[in-house]
């Protein structure tokens, strides 16, 4: 059973590990294109600083929140217990 877990809980963490990767990514575009807004400027400017705070941010949070959850869970699958009180002695 603990080699399952552990199988399933590596296999989240690489999930997890190119979803931040991607999620990263993500947050840099939203970056360069409030840069080129500023460019552009106008009305087009604002059109495109108006998309990217009301369509693509609030689905970046959605979407890297899940990966935050998909992350707590594999690693309580996998035994690690970080974000406790207590710690184990070895």
């Amino acid at each position: 059973m603990k080699k399952a877990l552990k199988k399933i809980s590596d296999i989240l963490k690489m999930v997890f590990g190119y979803g931040i990767m991607l999620s990263l990514f993500l947050g840099g575009a939203t970056f360069f294109g409030y840069v080129v807004a500023l460019i552009i400027g106008g009305n087009t400017g604002a059109a495109i600083c108006d998309f990217i705070y009301k369509e693509f941010v609030p689905e970046l949070v959605y979407y890297t929140s899940i990966l935050v959850l998909l992350g707590l869970v594999a690693m309580y699958l996998g035994g690690e217990f970080a974000l406790t009180t207590e710690k184990k002695q070895k």
